[in-house]
């Protein structure tokens, strides 16, 4: 990471975090569950290794799904305006998987891997130059994240 720590927020700012990190990688996931979690076209995630994660102030809620991988997913939000903040995976609690609209300067998505395709919205263009997987990306042991679901 270069010099600062990257930092973040919910909308309200009620709850706040910090990175001492870069992400091991960038994903946009087009599936139902993320689509859904970010009441948008994809959601924008970024694993890092939890040591590299800090939070700042405030206290957030926590909804906990089953993955069908057999895990459970924990999923972070602000319980004064539900922004998504971050993803723990029970399989891998080294990795943090933080929600890229939740940094303060946002994210680059030039290099990020486009995953379930398969799922895209009718219309949405994805960059010609994107790296894109049809349904989940194989995520090796340092980039595991629960990308296998098929909904």
């Amino acid at each position: 990471m270069k010099n600062q720590p990257k930092t973040g927020s919910c909308q309200c700012g009620a709850v706040r975090f910090e990175l001492h990190a870069d992400p091991v990688d960038v994903y946009c996931c087009h599936c139902l569950e993320c689509r859904k979690q970010s009441a948008s076209a994809f959601g924008i995630s970024m694993p890092l290794p939890a040591a590299a994660f800090n939070l700042l102030q405030g206290t957030p809620k926590k909804w906990s799904r089953p993955t069908n991988s057999g895990g459970e997913i924990d999923c972070y939000f602000c319980g004064t305006c539900g922004s998504r903040l971050w993803h723990e995976n029970s399989k891998r609690p080294d990795i943090r998987i933080i929600k890229g609209g939740a940094l303060d300067e946002g994210v680059s998505l030039e290099n990020a891997d486009h995953i379930w395709t398969c799922r895209t919205l009718p219309g949405l263009p994805v960059a010609s130059f994107a790296r894109t997987h049809d349904r989940g990306k194989d995520m090796a042991a340092d980039r595991e994240t629960d990308v296998d679901q098929d909904k």
